[in-house]
């Protein structure tokens, strides 16, 4: 469409923040809830949660790991074990303190309020990450090195107070996978970390077409208590960084706390190496941005609650049966297909609404592949086939045996289409920066992209330019840290690190 005749408004280039509030609203993605900070993810945009936990959760079987469940509310007791740990998540806690409401009249009022009784003994806190508790049962079910390597993954919800709350993004209450693993040595236990980074930029790239930057996080960014921080780093169509998933290597800081030991192969009594890692739907935040435009969102294959949608067109009732039963057979023709070994997912919209509706609904909902069938096709054998990955009126008609040929494959390049295009886009953004002078200048202009600077400065001084201009070392990527060295911007030592800053979300 033409830039004065979007889908949506405001566009990306007027309002990005409001523009991404659209798109989820467009696509009926998901909504603010009653209660403050939470959202509720309705089908369309839970059905992309299925499909990511579905086809992640088989990559950490296929890897050896195992699912349980572990329990929501957590004893603040086990906090104070691992001070680091309980320091970095105190502000964003939610406690529990009673177990028992009482209904009391307001003696002016005459109204009825319920109120907290029955102070519990120790309060809980309700869970922002569950390295603790799970280390308690860890410290329980681990007694040899026969008992080692333990690989365990949960899906559960968590929460965070969230201030500043933005659907999928950031909110108080979120989804997502926590993998916990204990291991019998330090090299065991970073390898498991960087196993789990390498399936994380997998998963990205290949599923959900967002190029990820794989790095390490710095001393300052690391996760509260860990001894190593990697991260998958994404660029949204901003230039704005999102961590998109973290593997942290915690060394026996947790272990140590929590008494997590076992008799070594020498009878000798050692604490294990633990990891932990996870992804939220933060991700689906970060596919909108990456991929969605001014018509709405744009849909990875692979993640598309349904990938093909068939529209009949039934100008007239004497030709509808007909139509409906061609379009009919048509979805279960490619149904019969798979996509990456899964069956092509192919919905016939037969809703009593006009043409022109259905095809702006499924546009706003990412819908890979838009088939549309009238009398016509059916007697000519072709079907008329809109891509999303292309403009909204561009349409191709094909004959039906070469589009069901061909559906897969063009599901593919729907994906590559996605990725190319996003990886010219990061990659364009992406600044080389050798001097100081630049670097201050670079974070004047608006929507700057991201900085790559030779870096040898300290913690402190880290901090320093982070909150000066609101940006922070996004990463120390992993294939730049081997090259010739060059002078650090702020302190001239030479130096072989390279980071990169931007502004994040």
């Amino acid at each position: 469409m033409s830039a004065e005749k979007t889908a949506i408004t405001p566009t990306r280039a007027q309002d990005f923040p409001e523009w991404y509030q659209q798109v989820i609203k467009a696509a009926d993605m998901a909504e603010n809830s009653e209660t403050r900070g939470c959202m509720v993810i309705k089908p369309w945009g839970y059905g992309i949660w299925e499909l990511i936990q579905q086809q992640m959760d088989r990559k950490f079987k296929a890897t050896g790991h195992q699912n349980a469940y572990f329990p929501l509310l957590i004893p603040i007791s086990y906090l104070e074990k691992e001070a680091e740990h309980a320091e970095g998540f105190a502000t964003e806690c939610a406690v529990v303190t009673h177990h028992r409401l009482e209904a009391q009249k307001d003696p002016e009022t005459g109204k009825t309020k319920m109120i907290p009784s029955g102070e519990l003994g120790e309060p809980y806190v309700i869970r922002p990450t569950s390295e603790t508790i799970i280390g308690a049962a860890f410290a329980r079910w681990v007694q040899s090195y026969r008992d080692l390597p333990l690989l365990i993954n949960q899906w559960a919800n968590v929460m965070r107070w969230e201030m500043r709350p933005r659907l999928f993004l950031r909110t108080a209450e979120f989804l997502w996978q926590e993998g916990h693993t204990a291991h019998e040595t330090k090299d065991e236990a970073i390898e498991e970390t960087r196993l789990m980074h390498r399936v994380y930029e997998d998963f990205l790239r290949n599923h959900l077409a967002i190029p990820v930057i794989p790095g390490e996080k710095t001393e300052n960014e690391r996760f509260p208590g860990a001894d190593m921080t990697l991260t998958v780093e994404a660029m949204v169509q901003d230039k704005k960084a999102i961590q998109a998933g973290t593997s942290h290597y915690l060394g026996q800081n947790f272990s140590k706390a929590q008494d997590i030991s076992f008799t070594g192969r020498d009878g000798v009594v050692e604490h294990a190496y633990t990891t932990s890692w996870g992804v939220s739907t933060r991700m689906i935040g970060t596919l909108i941005m990456a991929h969605a435009d001014d018509d709405g969102l744009v849909l990875p294959p692979r993640v598309a609650t349904q990938q093909i949608v068939i529209v009949p067109v039934t100008p007239k009732e004497d030709t509808r049966q007909a139509v409906l039963d061609a379009c009919q057979a048509l979805a279960e023709t490619l149904r019969g297909k798979s996509f990456h070994g899964d069956p092509l997912r192919v919905h016939v919209d037969t809703r009593d609404l006009q043409g022109g509706v259905k095809k702006w609904e499924w546009v706003k909902k990412g819908v890979p592949i838009r088939i549309e069938i009238g009398p016509r096709d059916i007697e000519s054998r072709k079907v008329c086939v809109q891509r999303r990955d292309q403009a909204s009126n561009e349409k191709q008609f094909m004959d039906k045996e070469d589009f069901l040929r061909e559906a897969v494959d063009t599901l593919q390049e729907i994906h590559d289409t996605l990725l190319t295009r996003a990886t010219g886009f990061r990659d364009a953004n992406i600044t080389p920066c050798d001097s100081l002078e630049a670097f201050h200048a670079h974070w004047t202009q608006d929507n700057p992209g991201w900085l790559v600077t030779p870096w040898a400065g300290s913690p402190e001084e880290e901090d320093a330019l982070s909150k000066q201009h609101k940006i922070t070392i996004r990463c120390l990527p992993l294939d730049q840290q081997d090259g010739a060295e060059a002078p650090c911007i702020l302190t001239g030592k030479a130096t072989k690190v390279r980071a990169i800053w931007g502004r994040s979300y």
